[in-house]
This record gives C-alpha cells, sequence and structure tokens, in this order.
C-alpha cells in the first residue's frame, strides 16, 4: 500500500468518527501547547538573563592578573603553571603582548583609587575609576544624563548617582524617595577639582619610568580641574558593583596622570620588577564566543585569567536542569493524551472489524493494516501538534502582555519572560507524531492480528 493511499484512508477514517477523533486531537494539541509554555518559559528566562548580561558588557570581557599576586580566580589555576616567583610582572610589556592575541580588541589597566573631589570648596572622599570609551553601549550609562567621554584624554567626569547626590547634599537614607533625575540637571557643567598623587620616578619627569632604572619613586601632590559632563542614572549591577567607582575620568586621562596605585607600592615593596605594574588588565574580545579561546591564549603566556562565562557555568547547568524539568511536567499532559488515542484507535478496531476483514480476505497484509493505524495515529499527532503550537503561542503572548502591563504599572521597563523558537515549535509537532505513533502501536498490532474469516463473522 502506498503512502498517500494509507494517508488518503486514515483521512476518511477519522472524519467517519469526527466527534471522537476531534475530542482526541484536542488532548493531542493541549498536551504540545503546555509542553511548548513550559520549554518557552525557561528559554525565555534564560534568554533574559543573557541578554543583560551581555549588554553589561561582561561576557565579551576577559580580567587578568599576575600570577605575582598569589591570587586566582578558581583551585584549577592555582595548582597549574609556574610558581608565582617564576610567572611574568603585569607591565606594559604583557599589555603589549596580550593586545597581540587574535580576537582582542583593547586591553585597559584596572585603575581605582580612593581619593578627594574637592565640589564647591567642598572635600568629598570617594573611588574615581578610568573607563574607556568603550562603555559607551554599557546599560550602565542608559537613560544617563549628560554625555559620554568626547575623547579618551578630556578632562572631564561622570558621576554615578548616589555620589551626584551626595554633592548636592540630598539625603541618601535607605528610606528616602528616590531622587528625581531633573534635580541632579545643575551639577552637569561644573568644575571639579581632582586631588590626587602623581609617582614621579628617579629621574624621570614624565612619570614613566626610565630604561634600567630601579624602584625608586617619589609621589607628588597634583591637582586636576574636571568638568562634569555625565550623571549615570542607573545603579551598578554585577561586577560593576559599589567597588567600581563612584565617579569616572577617560581610561586615557587616567593613564597619563600617573596616579600612585596599590600596586605600584606593592611592586616597589617586593622589588619583583624595575618596571611600572597593573593590579589587573581588562581585555576585551571581539565576541562573547571568542572569549575562552583568548582566556586559554593569556593562559599560556603565565597570567591567571577570568570572564563571566567562568561564573555563569553553574547558571548554565541550572537553566540546563530547569528545561529539563519542565519539558518533563510538560510531557505528562501529552503522555496523557496518548491513552486517549490509544482508546480511540481499539474503540475503532471494534467497529472496522468486518472492513479489516474484508481488506486482508482481498489481499492486504498485515503490514498494510499496521500502515494505516499507523496513518490515523501520525494525522491526529500532527493536527493536535500544529493546534498545541498555536496554542502555545497565543498563552505565551499574552502572558506576555500581561506581565508588560503589570511592570508598567510599577515603573518598571518591559521583559520577555516567554520565547518560542521556531526549532522549539517545530520539534513539538515532530514530538507529538512520534508520541503518536508510538501510541498506535499497540492497536495497529491488535488489528493486524485479526483472522479474516473471524472478522467478517463479527457482528
Amino acid at each position: 500500500m502506498r503512502f498517500g493511499d494509507a494517508t488518503d484512508l486514515a483521512t476518511r477514517n477519522l472524519r467517519e468518527a469526527l466527534l471522537r477523533n476531534s475530542l482526541t486531537t484536542v488532548g493531542i494539541a493541549v498536551g504540545v501547547a503546555s509542553l511548548v509554555a513550559m520549554l518557552s518559559l525557561g528559554i525565555g528566562l534564560q534568554q533574559m538573563a543573557n541578554k543583560r548580561l551581555e549588554k553589561s558588557g561582561l561576557f565579551d570581557t576577559v580580567v587578568v592578573t599576575s600570577r605575582r599576586d598569589l591570587r586566582s580566580f578558581n583551585r584549577e589555576q592555582e595548582t597549574a603553571g609556574p610558581a608565582a616567583s617564576e610567572s611574568r610582572p603585569l607591565d606594559d610589556v604583557a599589555r603589549t603582548d596580550i593586545a597581540r592575541v587574535p580576537n582582542v580588541i583593547e586591553v585597559t589597566p584596572d585603575i581605582r583609587f580612593i581619593t578627594e573631589l574637592r565640589y564647591q570648596d567642598k572635600p568629598h572622599l570617594t573611588m574615581v575609576a578610568g573607563m574607556p570609551l568603550s562603555d559607551r553601549s554599557n546599560d550602565f550609562f542608559d537613560n544617563m544624563l549628560g554625555n559620554f567621554f568626547s575623547s579618551s584624554d578630556a578632562a572631564e567626569l561622570i558621576l554615578q548617582k548616589r555620589f551626584a547626590e551626595e554633592l548636592l547634599g540630598i539625603s541618601q537614607a535607605r528610606n528616602a524617595p528616590e531622587t528625581d533625575p531633573a534635580k541632579l540637571k545643575p551639577l552637569i557643567g561644573q568644575e571639579i577639582t581632582l586631588h590626587y598623587a602623581e609617582r614621579i620616578y628617579s629621574g624621570d619627569t614624565a612619570g614613566k619610568q626610565p630604561a634600567g632604572a630601579g624602584v625608586d619613586f617619589s609621589i607628588v601632590p597634583r591637582d586636576k580641574t574636571l568638568r562634569i559632563v555625565g550623571i549615570a542614572v542607573e545603579d551598578p549591577e554585577g561586577m560593576r558593583g559599589a567597588t567600581r567607582g563612584r565617579a569616572f575620568i577617560p581610561q586615557g586621562l587616567a593613564e597619563s596622570l600617573h596616579i600612585m596605585l596599590p600596586s605600584d607600592l606593592r611592586e616597589s615593596m617586593r622589588s619583583f620588577t624595575s618596571k611600572p605594574a597593573y593590579s589587573s588588565l581588562g581585555v576585551k574580545v571581539t565576541s562573547a564566543s571568542k572569549a575562552q579561546r583568548v582566556q586559554d591564549a593569556i593562559r599560556k603566556m603565565r597570567f591567571n585569567t577570568f570572564s563571566i562565562l567562568d561564573a555563569t557555568k553553574s547558571l548554565r547547568r541550572f537553566f540546563a536542569v530547569l528545561d529539563i524539568f519542565l519539558g518533563i511536567f510538560g510531557s505528562l499532559a501529552l503522555v496523557i493524551a496518548s491513552l486517549g488515542i490509544v482508546n480511540t484507535l481499539l474503540m475503532a478496531i471494534l467497529e472496522r472489524r468486518r472492513e479489516i476483514g474484508i481488506m486482508k480476505a482481498i489481499g492486504a497484509r498485515d503490514r498494510d493494516v499496521k500502515i494505516i493505524f499507523f496513518s490515523e495515529a501520525a494525522v491526529m499527532g500532527l493536527a493536535g501538534g500544529l493546534l498545541g503550537v498555536t496554542l502555545g503561542w497565543l498563552l505565551g503572548r499574552a502572558i506576555n502582555l500581561g506581565t508588560n502591563f503589570y511592570l508598567k504599572q510599577l515603573a518598571m521597563p518591559p521583559e520577555n519572560l516567554w520565547s518560542s523558537p521556531w526549532w522549539l515549535m517545530a520539534g513539538a509537532v515532530v514530538f507529538a507524531i512520534a508520541v503518536s505513533i508510538l501510541s498506535g502501536l499497540f492497536p495497529a498490532a491488535r488489528a493486524a492480528k485479526l483472522e479474516p474469516v473471524e472478522a467478517l463473522r463479527y457482528e
């Protein structure tokens, strides 16, 4: 029997008991909709988490530290590689070598220091951090007041919202109401004085150490007038927490000031190197998919590395387990629907015993009878699968709309909690057909075993 003939015969048989077969198909659709709904929720939550991390600029950044600092990001890095005393210092030579690694866009030293900022003759102790121009796209600067830095060496300053409130004397108590960003706008364009300590190596007046010199240097207090150009109203998250900085200056300016950092004092005390060294370097790669390759290359240079991908391994494992459990619970309704398929096909055998007997009497083989019942099960699975993915998609859209309406009432940005990619929809339909065919195994085998004489005598 040809496949097309079997399909036509199966469709005709299904139309004869339309109500019963329709109810069975609806049961399959409900099962598929429940499966799509559960998995779409897991995929949506995972995409929402990944999107926020990717937008934060953390996925495409690798942090590099020296093994000389006796620090590591995991046990494996602690035990692997050379001893700390035999490791390379994280200096300008290392920075140049890392910048040559394929897929590396830029390498910037981590310049952070606690110092005094003077505004309207009032001192404010805070942490200042250098920031490269590539951080302009960071979600930290969404909805910021003013502008980002005009250039890498501009004498400009961007304030974090909390520090801006401190400069204006606005209460920062925990139970204080949220400050209207408009109240912070008067700070834009104002001048503020940065007080810092410049390191000057012996025999050098440019802040750079001459070749062959020792680690002897002087510390000279300096003042630098900066203009406030922007205020970041979003709170920093993740690796950009409170220790990242409350005031930001361009990275080029931060490097040109030759500010005395804790790492400089540490290196001078240890006398490990005669060159300025960094506590850590931030390596920006072309894409998150290349981060692991860049990490491996940098580790071969005898440095320790860390990226957010290392920290999200447990997060990815959590979502994998969550998807498995959601898929299992979503499949329960489809398994229950498969019992309806078995019942429907068994009832069809009882109603069509004479028909089966006639078919076998005129030469139909057992395989042909099985194909007919398998075709009926597959048609119900296909119809139920298509209807189910449609219901699941509509349910997801409704939940997204309802959730975003609720978030809007709370003055929160919209989120996409529900995601139904095409491969999930197609997979759900194929799964429904497969379950339906498996459910038809027993009824098809039972129909094929009918003896023609007994089937023709059945009343």
